[in-house]
């Protein structure tokens, strides 16, 4: 009897609507989870590996052996510009999964950035060129490039489940997952969410100030 093989799915997957998209950019991460019952957000671990980093596009996902990238550098040549490369590596966090030559490549490619349930290095090279990356941990160890991997796939990043196209968003805060066809209600929300507590800080600061 033969072992059943796990393959690819399909990487050009429905991508979320561009307007959505960018209504949930704007917003902090904490906003859009308090929006989803605080589910969708992922492991506090996994937080930029340099401060100011922000995340915001569709789930590339990637399922990796731990400590191994061969994934990504595949996930590089389908992703498509404005991607957020997800990779499932394990939570391993012996073995960095990319570093500076992957997010050169990547800004050139016109990806969004990347959001790993594993290690990162070159964390200041990264910040000086402006790679996005979320990590849920940083070491000069680099990976293995053996494989296997699997693209377009749904994976579990943070604990939470991830599937293509989803919305990821990261700032300095950690990261949230929102479920593409969910998208539009999420923004809703969390744009109501944004604007109750904008106004009940303004509220405080004008108490403060009489």
């Amino acid at each position: 009897m033969s072992t059943p093989v796990l393959e690819d799915l399909d990487t050009n997957f429905p991508r979320p609507d561009h307007d959505v998209l960018g209504r949930l950019a704007k917003l902090p991460a904490a906003n859009i989870g308090d929006a989803m019952d605080r589910l969708g957000v992922a492991d506090s671990a996994i937080q930029a590996i340099w401060s100011g980093a922000r995340l915001a596009g569709p789930a590339f996902t990637v399922w990796t052996r731990p400590g191994d990238n061969q994934g990504i550098h595949r996930a590089l040549q389908l992703a498509q510009a404005g991607d957020v490369i997800v990779v499932a590596g394990g939570g391993d966090e012996s073995r960095a999964l990319l570093g500076e030559l992957i997010g050169e490549r990547a800004i050139n490619l016109g990806i969004a950035g990347f959001a790993i349930d594993g290690a990162a290095r070159d964390a200041e090279a990264l910040g000086e060129i402006g790679m996005p990356v979320f990590a849920r941990a940083i070491t000069p160890a680099g990976p293995y490039k053996n494989g296997p991997s699997r693209l377009g796939t749904p994976v579990s990043f943070g604990g939470v489940p991830v599937l293509p196209g989803d919305i990821i968003i990261g700032d300095s805060d950690g990261v949230v997952v929102v479920p593409r066809e969910q998208a539009a209600a999420v923004a809703d929300a969390a744009e109501t969410v944004f604007a109750d507590e904008s106004n009940r800080r303004a509220a405080i600061i004008a108490n403060r100030q009489k």
